[in-house]
């Protein structure tokens, strides 16, 4: 496994690579979610490439960019023994030099549920996720169903600006208890730990109702929030329930697939998950 840390170096040695090469982004601190991808992109690619890069564009101020978990040894292991070939490890200042104020906005679906409470956050993804892809010019792009309005952003915005990838959305890892993995998990204390299952728990009697044949929007909602409520250390951000693609809010009765999405803190650390749920 070749590591390289300028763009540069990652041209020179995607140059000799053979088609198709498959790319997964990630900001480090690697876990099982991580590796799904890296496994799903070993599997249809020639060529494995990832990257570790916390990116300060995402971060609003008072966010925890400085504390955002890191460890570079451990992470190049990992993907190591995942079977990647090439790592792009770069500085901020390669991805971002002094005076860089171009940002990539897309608009209607960065500014509602996670975009609403961390204002910015997605054209900073966008911005970081478009140089990559004209770094690393990858056929294929690997993204995790957990974070599924970044999905949406990114799938819009490499169809808007024409960028030869194809996004692939895998699904979502979780611990045996069903907390969805992230790398934000090790800031819960250990009862935090043990509530944080109601997110799935919420997800789970959703689906439930839904198979039963529920389609009213707005008792799914209910139903959904009901085990995190009962839950005295956790608090609901948001709790949605929208169209698949455009994330707009559904009101009334479901007649197509919905996202069911929500993120909730525990103290200082907001949790995502979600589902979706077909008619």
């Amino acid at each position: 496994m070749l590591v390289v840390r300028s763009a540069g170096a990652l041209r020179a040695a995607r140059s000799e690579s053979a088609a198709p090469v498959g790319f997964v982004p990630t900001m480090g601190y690697l876990h099982e979610g991580h590796l799904s991808l890296v496994h799903a992109a070993r599997a249809e690619c020639r060529m494995v490439v990832a990257s570790i890069f916390v990116n300060p564009t995402q971060f609003a101020p008072g966010e925890d960019f400085e504390r955002y978990p890191r460890d570079e040894p451990h992470d190049l292991a990992l993907l190591e023994g995942a079977g990647v070939d090439l790592v792009f490890v770069p500085p901020v200042e390669e991805l971002y030099s002094p005076g860089d104020t171009t940002r990539v906005t897309v608009s209607a679906l960065s500014h509602m549920l996670e975009g609403a409470r961390r204002p910015g956050h997605f054209d900073g993804v966008a911005t970081v996720v478009a140089k990559l892809f004209h770094i690393v010019r990858p056929d294929r792009a690997y993204f995790g169903q957990k974070d599924a309005q970044q999905l949406a952003v990114i799938r819009h915005m490499t169809r808007d600006l024409l960028l030869p990838v194809t996004v692939v959305g895998c699904p979502t890892v979780r611990e045996p208890d069903g907390l969805a993995c992230s790398s934000r998990n090790v800031y819960l204390s250990a009862e935090q730990r043990a509530q944080a299952v109601a997110l799935s728990g919420g997800l789970r009697a959703a689906e439930a109702a839904f198979a039963a044949g529920e389609r009213d929007a707005e008792v799914l909602r209910r139903v959904a929030r009901a085990p995190i409520e009962a839950r005295p250390l956790a608090s609901i951000d948001y709790l949605s329930l929208a169209d698949a693609e455009l994330l707009t809010e559904i009101q009334g009765r479901v007649t197509g697939p919905v996202l069911l999405s929500m993120a909730v803190a525990f103290g200082a650390t907001h949790l995502l998950d979600n589902t979706t749920l077909r008619p």
